[in-house]
């Protein structure tokens, strides 16, 4: 019998120096995959992905960039979805953490393969010229995993004080389980950086080339983006959806122009409750597995501290989390070596 899972598609910053040659390591046979979106990106004159995957030597710049990073990570993603044994799992729905939505629309077939090249390829390209806002990400969870009501009050109220400041423009992006992702102009990105408290050495932490998706400041991106991408490239889906407010779309009650409106609108300008997401996944679909799509597997981390603030099947810790995993594995990060083994064909 089939085990049911839900996939969750990673999205940006999870091609870093450790991924290099993901691509080629795992999804060099797939060619027709990657030439659709290699051809795509002759046409814009931008650097074939199976390139930057191959390289010597991770350049920061050149990998994180919103044009290449954005194609790099859908590729990985996608093969990787492919490569689940669909003799062994069910997928009963997918999800995906900001530009995994994107993704995740593809491995629904909301969108062809063309088409999903098209869309990811023109919102990770929109800003070649400059970059609007950053993000900001810092932690509202202990060392255990358990929901830390100080540090979630001392961030809502630096950012309250911050967005009483003349010329400052700060909201929250991503509701990312345990940790809050915040965008921004610079003048309230930099009051940000001064006014939380140091956590972990490392937060607050800027993501490096991120602008301020899901915040008001990328309304123009928005509407460019609805300039440049036509309702016809949205089909309906095969496996149902969920996005970032938390909405199930089935594959028999679906209405494409609303669709299409989410995934250029709200989902550009509004926050992304990627939490919610997974809550959702869980608590409808009832999945007997999470599992994550690579490149990286630092989303599984945040699902599994979502399940931890969700007490899901006992999971009410880090420890607990862990000890489950030992036994039997629930949240099965692609990125992984040891774990993509249990999903593959």
């Amino acid at each position: 019998m089939k085990e049911k899972v839900v996939v969750v598609c990673s999205g940006r910053g999870t091609y870093n120096k450790e991924e290099l040659g993901y691509l080629s390591r795992y999804h060099s046979k797939k060619t027709s995959m990657i030439e659709t979106i290699d051809e795509h990106r002759a046409e814009k004159e931008q650097i074939p992905i199976t390139q930057l995957d191959e390289m010597t030597q991770f350049n920061l710049k050149k990998h994180t960039a919103g044009e290449n990073a954005s194609a790099l990570i859908y590729a990985c993603a996608l093969g990787d979805f492919y490569d689940i044994d669909r003799d062994r799992y069910d997928i009963v729905a997918v999800t995906g953490n900001s530009m995994g939505w994107y993704i995740a629309l593809r491995c629904a077939e909301v969108l062809t393969d063309t088409g999903a090249i098209n869309l990811i390829n023109t919102m990770g390209s929109m800003m070649q010229n400059g970059i609007i806002g950053g993000q900001v990400i810092y932690p509202v969870i202990d060392d255990n995993w358990q929901y830390d009501e100080q540090k979630a009050a001392h961030l809502n109220q630096v950012v309250k004080d911050i967005k009483g400041r003349p010329g400052c423009e700060l909201y929250l992006s991503i509701d990312l389980g345990g940790y809050r992702v915040l965008g921004g102009n610079e003048p309230a990105l930099r009051l940000l950086d001064s006014s939380l408290t140091r956590v972990q050495d490392r937060f607050p932490m800027r993501l490096y080339n991120h602008a301020a998706f899901h915040t008001p400041l990328l309304h123009s991106v928005s509407e460019q983006a609805k300039q440049s991408l036509s309702q016809s490239l949205f089909n309906t889906p095969s496996i149902p959806l969920i996005d970032g407010k938390g909405k199930i779309w089935q594959p028999k009650c679906f209405d494409l122009a609303e669709i299409y409106e989410y995934t250029l609108g709200a989902q550009v300008i509004e926050p992304y409750y990627f939490g919610r997401a997974v809550e959702i996944a869980v608590k409808e679909f009832a999945p007997d597995k999470v599992i994550v799509t690579g490149p990286g597997s630092n989303l599984g981390a945040s699902v599994a501290q979502k399940l931890v603030q969700l007490k899901w099947d006992g999971m009410d810790s880090k420890n607990a989390f862990a000890e489950r995993q030992m036994q039997h594995p629930y949240v099965i990060s692609m990125g992984r070596e040891s774990e993509r083994a249990l999903v593959v064909r």
